[in-house]
């Protein structure tokens, strides 16, 4: 069902795509969108390993949400992790792609919960968690990826 990586000698191994989805902090998502144009957003995300998901927010109306209630095929891309080689001027770049499919989390317990997960990656202690949470958690709506397939390839970007 997914294709196979064409350039073999450029694959990253699943553990190192996966060390892409746990450690890089901005991903962009794409979904089908309206009139069947593709729509790729920016988001912030935290990947889940042992449950094989995906996790962002969206507010609860919005060409995101909309998108995934009409397919909920997507696709997230993540890339970093640059590293210098042989040649300076030219550095070595590793992306991971997932494909799943998204859906809305209604449990609104769970999706406190999982706003706390995902601030925990991004915010610098507990307080500004519990304030961030506080004020804005209610009005979040969380979405739930499940990876079908996940890649990785280095690149030298010359």
């Amino acid at each position: 069902m997914f294709r196979e990586m064409r350039r073999k000698a450029r694959e990253l191994d699943l553990e190192s795509a996966k060390a892409l989805l746990k450690n890089e902090r901005r991903a962009v998502l794409s979904v089908n969108g309206d009139d069947g144009y593709p729509y790729g957003v920016p988001i912030n995300f935290v990947y889940c390993e042992e449950e094989g998901k995906v996790y962002f927010h969206s507010s609860r109306k919005g060409h995101k949400v909309d998108s995934i209630k009409k397919d909920d095929k997507a696709c997230l891309t993540v890339y970093g992790n640059v590293s210098i080689g042989d040649v300076e001027w030219a550095p070595y770049v590793q992306s991971a792609i997932a494909f799943g499919r998204c859906k809305l989390v209604e449990d609104q317990d769970k999706g406190i919960e999982l706003v706390r997960k995902l601030a925990a990656k991004y915010y610098p202690n507990a307080q500004e968690i519990d304030i961030e949470v506080n004020k804005d958690g209610h009005a979040v709506q969380m979405i739930e990826m499940t990876i079908e397939h996940l890649s990785g390839k280095q690149i030298q970007e010359r």
